[in-house]
């Protein structure tokens, strides 16, 4: 067993986490099939290997002490393995119930969580039952994988399911019906192997064609983002969590929904690299190590955060001085070489007094810096 700390992923968040660790004076490896990965690009060891890979996981559990992961599908199975060598956090116990969308609904369900109605479908016979339930005009989303949008189908009618089932490739799914929305909030906890627990504030979120385009800190309703709150606490403690946990609401007709349980560090909360005392990628270094939590209070009255998608770069490069000319505002950008249209390239946040204009301002800056046809 090394000293270093493992990261499952190469993604952004990935990155993230391995700049927090090293900061605090980790050595850090990372697991990721992609040469070109944004964490493997500043890890100190990059393990180049598919994630369930057993001589690279023997590997990691060599060079490690302790593992996380960065995205929410990693193999069940491969973090079992790790786990009877290296300390892994969340446990693959967790994982396994908020990677696949099913368990996730039965979770909520069991424990007394309010969620949208759903339907599950797994074969081609459960399409009769769940076509007579309310639940039209609804979305159909894989069960496991789908994400940013992907993976998914509206459905305005009941006719249309059978086929949409098919389209997603006939793999186990998840219908849920439609409600109408007041809001899209989430909440970012972090939860210690003692139990200690440190939250950020409720954060409102807007999505565009289902990727996260927008999100503003704190939410403005007290009383809603409060047992927003609660519900991450109860939903952290029932799965026994122990690393940073993002939590998606849906506020409909004034009631609040659980939508879905990330097991990582949340997009929406990337705001916190600069508008928290802590941000939520020291905080998951801390749980891996066993360390105090961090300090979790906002350092401005108002944040807002812009995520920079690839469709941006279609006329060429941002112009970049301009957002790093700006005192109020933050730009990064995640180190892909290839900028697609969806793909999440950077992010910009600006902090503020109020969050209407933190919003407005972190719009009108991405629009300047995205050069125009």
């Amino acid at each position: 067993m090394g000293d270093a700390l493992g990261v499952i992923g190469g993604g952004q968040l990935g990155r993230y986490f391995v700049l927090a660790a090293q900061a605090m004076g980790y050595r850090v490896v990372v697991l990721e099939p992609d040469p070109q990965s944004p964490a493997g690009a500043v890890a100190d060891e990059h393990i180049m290997a598919p994630y369930d890979d057993p001589d690279a996981l023997a590997q990691l559990a060599n060079l490690c002490c302790a593992a996380t992961v960065e995205f929410e599908n990693p193999s069940v199975a491969a973090l079992e393995l790790l786990e009877r060598q290296i300390v892994v956090r969340p446990s693959s116990a967790a994982v396994a119930i908020v990677q696949d969308r099913r368990s996730e609904k039965r979770f909520c369900s069991e424990n007394g969580l309010a969620i949208a109605p759903f339907a599950i479908i797994e074969a081609p016979s459960d399409i009769a039952a769940a076509i007579q339930q309310p639940l039209f005009p609804g979305i159909i989303k894989t069960a496991r994988l789908g994400y940013d949008g992907k993976g998914q189908r509206r459905i305005d009618h009941a006719e249309q399911l059978a086929d949409a089932f098919v389209a997603l490739g006939s793999v186990p799914c998840v219908l849920e019906q439609l409600v109408p929305l007041d809001a899209e909030l989430s909440v970012v906890i972090a939860r210690g192997g003692d139990g200690e627990m440190a939250m950020f504030v409720t954060t409102h979120n807007v999505h565009i064609n289902g990727i996260l385009d927008s999100s503003t800190a704190p939410y403005a309703d007290d009383v809603i983002a409060h047992k927003a709150q609660a519900v991450a606490v109860h939903i952290a403690k029932r799965l026994n969590y122990v690393g940073v946990l993002g939590v998606e609401f849906f506020v409909s007709d004034s009631k609040l929904l659980v939508n879905e349980i990330a097991p990582r560090p949340h997009n929406s909360a990337h705001w916190t690299l600069n508008a928290a005392r802590t941000s939520q990628f020291e905080q998951q270094v801390r749980t891996l190590v066993g360390a105090p939590l961090g300090d979790s209070a906002m350092t401005h009255p108002a944040v807002a955060m812009v995520n920079l998608l690839g469709d941006r770069w279609q006329h060429g490069e941002l112009q970049t001085d301009i957002a790093r000319s700006n005192p109020n505002a933050h730009l990064h950008l995640y180190g892909k070489s290839e900028a697609r249209p969806g793909r999440k390239m950077g992010h910009l946040t600006v902090v503020g007094n109020r969050a209407a204009g933190v919003l407005a301002a972190a719009h009108q800056l991405r629009d300047d810096i995205t050069v125009q046809s």
